[in-house]
């Protein structure tokens, strides 16, 4: 059977989209190769064509979920506290707390990754630092900068250990309200 050219880059695709939600579903070590493709309708024996080892797909995975984390959580003009409001409720929001599987991959796999080798956490350090840079620019506040991203990523793993849905939210609403009055206030002194 002929495949078209394109099969090989769709191939890999795939198993890039299949693996990222796996992987933040049961973390990296949990999940095997064999249930990286099955996921995609193949063997384990094709995963080999793609990637040369596993920690190649996880250097992979790692940096397109960093770059979608990055951009989840940057705020688009300089300034304006209603795109700040926008980006922390869209983070902060019960539908990302409830779905890791398509969310920032910092609460699902943060501790996860702080166990990788130098080279995946060194993908993680440079979108940490772009998305810093990003913060630092709307607030003028380098310490705050790190602040809030810490307290988003920390509030959306707090939120995703709780059972009901009431705690939930209460912890969701508590930090978009507290970041928010940060913000305004740090924009207030510009």
């Amino acid at each position: 059977m002929r495949y078209s050219k394109t099969h090989k880059e769709e191939t890999r695709r795939k198993l890039l989209d299949s693996s990222r939600a796996l992987v933040k579903q049961g973390g990296f070590d949990s999940t095997g190769v064999d249930s990286l493709m099955s996921a995609i309708g193949l063997t384990s024996g094709a995963f080999y064509t793609h990637f040369p080892s596993k920690q190649a797909l996880l250097e992979a995975v790692i940096q397109e979920e960093i770059d979608n984390s990055v951009e989840l959580l940057s705020v688009p003009e300089v300034g304006n506290i209603q795109d700040v409001n926008h980006a922390v409720a869209l983070y902060l929001s019960n539908a990302h707390a409830q779905h890791p599987e398509t969310g920032c991959v910092l609460p699902a796999l943060g501790a996860e990754i702080s166990r990788t080798p130098p080279k995946i956490r060194f993908i993680v350090e440079s979108g940490l630092k772009q998305l810093h840079g990003n913060w630092e620019a709307i607030i003028g506040d380098s310490d705050a900068a790190w602040s809030v991203i810490s307290q988003c990523v920390g509030a959306l793993t707090i939120a995703r250990t709780v059972k009901s849905e009431k705690a939930r939210t209460e912890i969701l609403e508590a930090n978009r309200r507290h970041i928010g009055r940060l913000v305004s206030q740090l924009l207030s002194l510009k």
